[in-house]
């Protein structure tokens, strides 16, 4: 037995291998079933903006919204979270819903995932375990808000985001508003080369800085519609390079202003290392930082990012088809 995008053998194009037992432990949408079984275009969807990133409630009506952009676009919404023990690629509302507003939905990394199905737990998954999930039930297109990468003063923490390894080992073609200007976002840049994942920019040659349209540092390569991603994501099959995973920067339409994110940027790093903030705690302690300084502007802009990104990703995935 194979998933959809396996090959004659079952085995997927990526380091992660089906197996029976994942029947026990995934549990597909009738959504998202149905739409495999007609061939449809699919994009995944992450769920830790939804209980990690965004405030309630706003959390739901943002997630309920990403998913209309999708089907509005012609393909399908997965949301893909742990609930109770149970992987789910595509949330029923009650399911969404639960992921939203419930108190012990944790954040789930692709090492937690094992645990989290053993011990019933609930989880809202990372980049890196949404992009995992993905790629093992045959989804290759995925929109996000803002990747993971290296954080400053990783040379001597060495923390760098498990996103980078997972998009290093699966075919996923990533959209996102570039990577979290709160990174070092040189050494993410080298680290994206090292690794062999491919990176375009969308109507822009400037990698893009989550808030910012502009993080300081060129592209190489750029594109200017959804049928030349697809098109690039078909080449990258036919020359072997679809075992890494492609990023699509795709820059916000409305900036914070540059001194203002800059600002809150540095009372955010000062404060959080006062609190000894660490670790996966970073990220959420600053956005909630930027939410707080900012007066709601970084929610509104991070809003719009979702939400483009999520169209633009449903576009390609129907441009594949």
């Amino acid at each position: 037995m194979a998933l959809p995008g396996t090959n004659a053998r079952g085995y997927l194009p990526t380091t992660v291998h089906y197996s029976l037992a994942m029947d026990k432990a995934i549990k597909f949408s009738t959504e998202v079933a149905d739409a495999i079984k007609a061939g449809k275009p699919i994009v995944a969807l992450e769920s830790t903006i939804i209980s990690h990133g965004l405030p309630r409630p706003s959390n739901l009506e943002v997630a309920l919204e990403c998913e209309r952009i999708v089907r509005e676009a012609g393909a399908v919404p997965a949301t893909i979270a742990l609930l109770d023990g149970k992987v789910l690629v595509g949330l029923e509302r009650s399911e969404l819903e639960a992921i939203a507003n419930r108190d012990d939905i944790s954040k789930a990394s692709i090492r937690d995932l094992a645990i989290i199905v053993a011990q019933g737990k609930s989880a809202a998954t990372t980049v890196a375990a949404t992009a995992h999930i993905a790629a093992i039930s045959g989804i290759n297109v995925f929109a996000t808000g803002g990747l993971g990468g290296v954080h400053r003063g990783a040379n001597e923490s060495f923390d760098e985001s498990a996103d980078l390894t997972a998009l290093s080992q699966l075919d996923m073609t990533i959209i996102c508003a570039g990577v979290k200007s709160i990174l070092d976002v040189h050494a993410t840049l080298e680290r994206l080369e090292t690794l062999a994942i491919g990176l375009v920019g969308y109507k822009t040659n400037s990698f893009p800085g989550f808030y910012l349209t502009d993080s300081g540092y060129t592209l190489e390569h750029r594109v200017d519609s959804p049928e030349e991603i697809a098109a690039i994501i078909q080449a990258r099959k036919a020359v072997s390079t679809h075992f890494k995973a492609l990023v699509v920067a795709n820059p916000v339409v409305k900036e914070m202003p540059k001194q203002r994110h800059d600002e809150i940027l540095e009372s955010g790093l000062a404060k959080a290392k006062s609190q000894g903030i660490d670790g996966k705690l970073v990220t959420p302690f600053l956005l909630e930082h930027f939410h707080t300084a900012s007066q709601g502007e970084s929610l509104a802009i991070n809003t719009e990012i979702i939400k483009s990104n999520c169209l633009l990703a449903a576009q390609i995935a129907v441009s594949l088809k």
